[in-house]
């Protein structure tokens, strides 16, 4: 008896595909938990279309001088010497006119994960997120 062999795109071409998936390894686009989609602007990769654009208007108002020393994904310690880590990482901080520090989240969905951490921001910290 003759094997017969088949490419991959052969069996992707043919008339019954459908049926013959499961012998074709693909790697399907993952989607998104919160339903977001990764944006680049300048050459920096955003998590959703949101923070992209809070970024372009922060990036506006730096150049306009109404803010200074934008900083993106600036990370905080939340349980520094305890037995597991736990940090939180702003999208977002920067100096406004008058020199105080605002912290800045683009927030679609809020999670309890979020929540206790925006928690312990105020505590340890004093930091209160801004929300956009």
């Amino acid at each position: 008896m003759k094997r017969i062999q088949f490419t991959v795109k052969e069996i992707m071409n043919s008339a019954v595909a459908h049926l013959n998936q499961h012998l074709v390894e693909t790697k399907a686009e993952k989607k998104s938990k919160y339903k977001n989609q990764k944006v680049t602007i300048e050459g920096v990769t955003f998590d959703s279309k949101r923070e992209a654009g809070r970024y372009s208007a922060l990036k506006m108002m730096e150049r306009a001088g109404l803010i200074t020393n934008l900083r993106r994904q600036v990370k905080y310690q939340l349980n520094e010497g305890g037995k597991f880590s736990l940090s939180y990482v702003a999208d977002f901080v920067y100096l406004d006119d008058k020199g105080n520090e605002i912290v800045e989240d683009s927030k679609g969905y809020r999670t309890e994960v979020y929540k206790k951490k925006r928690r312990l921001m105020k505590e340890i910290y004093g930091i209160i997120i801004k929300e956009t």
